[in-house]
């Protein structure tokens, strides 16, 4: 049973290792390339596109785990269960979409409308091939479920794309992104595998490999970073292993543990979302409050900053498979122990604490966004605003 899950594994992790100084050089050759910046902890320019490296790693596994079915005798998994009907050549697909998207931004830098196209399209292939949640445990009634109907492909689409951005959001350290993904599919391929979900177990095992033998060259001082060629990628993938557990029929603590086990990338998303909204600016205004910005503001280094954040994923991962082997109560008081300890954390961070704000410029009367730490800046638009309203009113 172990040795095609280890055969899988070897590789994705192999073929991320021989490929990512491949897709080092092809990055630099067309210019892709991250410069310093305001908001990047990069100090000097990094080749990008790893995800070529990772996209090859999970696609030779697949690869191998035809081989092997066809000439091997390995178990077929890519045969749906009798309560699912998933037609793999349309998930296929959908990840050479995802992947395709993330590689054109990379190169050309897409605009935020169109990397979101790309990713709906993606996931919707996914659903029009049988990825989907058709149903959901009702939990006010047991045993009853609740039949989302014409909500099943735009809810599957949302959480699709949901997944692949979490994981997007996340990548601004080195090693953080790959590090994160590789635990996160290592705990569902555990999980796959005492579901008896091979199809999921296969895939896990697969992003697990990739991700690790990336993150050999990504890891702190990177050579090279994913890129949303990867970051994408690794997003979609994840997604789509958590479906493939959930599908047509989800309880509760189904859909909770995917979630759990992506608990950092989402608190990260959840706070970006919080702290932009009060301090009254877009939502998709790029800050630096982010938990790896908050981390390095606190005083560890990036190596630090990475293995804090690993050690609260893997905290979160061993509580999400302990949620599974227990009572409803326990799993209950277990899912509130994290919960609780990771917003305790975040409050620790500020992370819901904006880190720009709205304030006119007295010199050219626009609207200008600037940190709250920019006394000098503030003080002088408060009192310019406050003399313009006392001359409005005629004071």
């Amino acid at each position: 049973m172990w040795l095609p899950y280890a055969c899988l594994f070897a590789a994705a992790l192999l073929t991320a290792l021989a490929l990512t100084p491949v897709a080092r050089r092809f990055a630099i050759r067309v210019g892709a390339v991250d410069k310093p910046g305001a908001r990047r902890v990069n100090k000097r320019p990094i080749p990008r596109m790893g995800g070529i490296a990772i996209f090859a790693g999970i696609a030779v596994a697949f690869l191998l785990q035809h081989l092997g079915t066809r000439f091997l005798g390995w178990p077929r998994v890519l045969e749906s269960s009798p309560r699912l009907d998933v037609d793999y050549a349309y998930v296929c697909v959908a990840f050479v979409i995802i992947f395709v998207t993330g590689l054109l931004d990379d190169r050309y830098s897409l605009s935020p409308r169109a990397k979101l196209l790309g990713q709906v399209l993606a996931a919707t292939v996914a659903a029009a091939g049988g990825l989907v949640i058709g149903a959901i445990a009702d939990p006010t009634k047991p045993g009853a479920v609740i039949e989302l109907g014409w909500l099943t492909y735009p809810a599957t689409v949302v959480y699709l794309v949901a997944y692949v951005n979490i994981i997007n959001l996340i990548d601004g350290l080195d090693g953080l992104a790959a590090g994160i993904s590789t635990i996160a599919s290592a705990t569902m391929f555990v999980l796959s595998v005492w579901a008896g979900r091979l199809d999921a177990a296969a895939l896990s095992v697969s992003v697990c490999g990739a991700a690790l033998g990336f993150l050999r060259y990504n890891f702190h001082p990177a050579s090279i970073f994913m890129g949303d060629s990867g970051s994408l990628t690794l997003g979609f993938a994840l997604g789509t292993i958590s479906l493939l557990s959930v599908t047509r029929f989800a309880g509760l603590t189904t859909i909770i543990v995917p979630l759990v086990i992506a608990g950092i990338p989402i608190i990260d998303t959840f706070s970006a979302i919080v702290r932009r909204t009060r301090a009254h600016v877009s939502v998709g205004q790029a800050d630096r409050g982010h938990i790896h910005h908050r981390l390095l503001a606190e005083g560890y280094d990036q190596r630090q900053a990475v293995l804090v954040m690993y050690a609260w994923t893997a905290l979160l991962c061993v509580g999400a498979l302990v949620m599974t082997q227990v009572q409803t109560v326990p799993r209950i008081v277990i899912f509130l122990a994290l919960l609780v300890g990771s917003t305790l954390f975040a409050r620790h961070l500020h992370l819901f604490e904006p880190v720009l704000l709205h304030h006119r410029d007295p010199k050219t009367g626009k609207d200008k966004l600037v940190s709250p730490d920019d006394t000098a800046f503030i003080k002088e638009a408060e009192r310019f605003e406050e003399e313009h309203e006392h001359h409005h009113l005629g004071l």
